[in-house]
């Protein structure tokens, strides 16, 4: 069989939906895949036994509070960091994630956004400077994600890739790094192999999932197949993570997402 020349990995919080968080985890594992997740402090979220299971969980939220453009809310975001990453250290995982703001309930921002400012633009650089050096004194990654307005994240700031890029390309630091997800920015932006290319040199992971319906690879309007070339062909070698719901069977959905990502050739 052949070998896909990036690191996959697949969300436990969109598959394997029947089974206790720990069991889709090492479903996911079994797979040969890394695992990612959300909120760390979630209810079903045993860290005694998730770190007892072996897995290689890549990823997970690295912030619980705040935001990055008020005071208050950057004091909170950088202390919630900082409990992040003493989590990230009993798990292993190496990639932090966050984005513009909070997110509450249904993926909506706790403290939403209608026009970004200038003034919000250069609070959110200093705040990141700070986050940077967080993740490189505690040698992890921070990875800021894109997120889509019209469709789950309205009134998000920097929610589109050449926000995130702006800002972690500004500081320009090993331990920030996008989290460019591909369905967010098909929905929001398109051109999705240009804006790969164009976001190469920062790119911490890319995620996945097809438009519409955010189901695995294959189920949607995005050529899955062909941007696997295209990043191939760019050089990529780093992590594709499906964070995505499975369309039916979670193993199928698996099997193609994995199948997507592994040019023949």
């Amino acid at each position: 069989m052949t070998a896909s020349p990036f690191t996959l990995a697949a969300c436990a919080e969109m598959v394997y939906l029947d089974l206790p968080f720990v069991e889709r985890v090492e479903r996911i594992a079994a797979r040969g895949l890394q695992v990612e997740m959300w909120n760390w402090n979630a209810p079903d979220k045993d860290l005694t036994a998730l770190a007892a299971t072996g897995a290689d969980i890549g990823s997970m939220t690295g912030y619980l509070t705040g935001d990055l453009v008020t005071d208050t809310g950057r004091h909170d975001f950088l202390e919630s960091a900082r409990a992040s990453i003493e989590v990230a250290h009993t798990l292993g995982v190496g990639r932090l994630n966050f984005h513009g703001t909070g997110l509450g309930d249904q993926g909506l921002p706790v403290a939403p956004v209608e026009h970004v400012t200038g003034a919000m633009w250069a609070r959110a650089t200093l705040t990141l400077q700070e986050l940077a050096r967080l993740g490189a004194d505690a040698s992890v990654v921070f990875t800021m994600e894109n997120l889509n307005l019209p469709v789950d994240h309205p009134g998000t700031p920097f929610s589109h890739p050449d926000d995130t890029r702006a800002l972690v390309s500004a500081i320009d630091s090993p331990a920030l790094r996008m989290n460019l997800d591909l369905y967010h920015a098909q929905i929001g932006d398109g051109q999705l192999i240009e804006t790969c290319r164009q976001c190469l040199p920062w790119i911490g992971e890319i995620q996945v999932a097809d438009v519409p319906g955010r189901c695995e690879p294959g189920t949607g309007e995005i050529n899955y197949p062909r941007i696997a070339v295209a990043l191939q062909q760019m050089g990529y070698t780093g992590v594709v993570a499906m964070e995505a719901w499975a369309s039916g069977d979670p193993d199928r959905a698996l099997d193609a997402f994995i199948d997507a990502f592994t040019p023949a050739g």
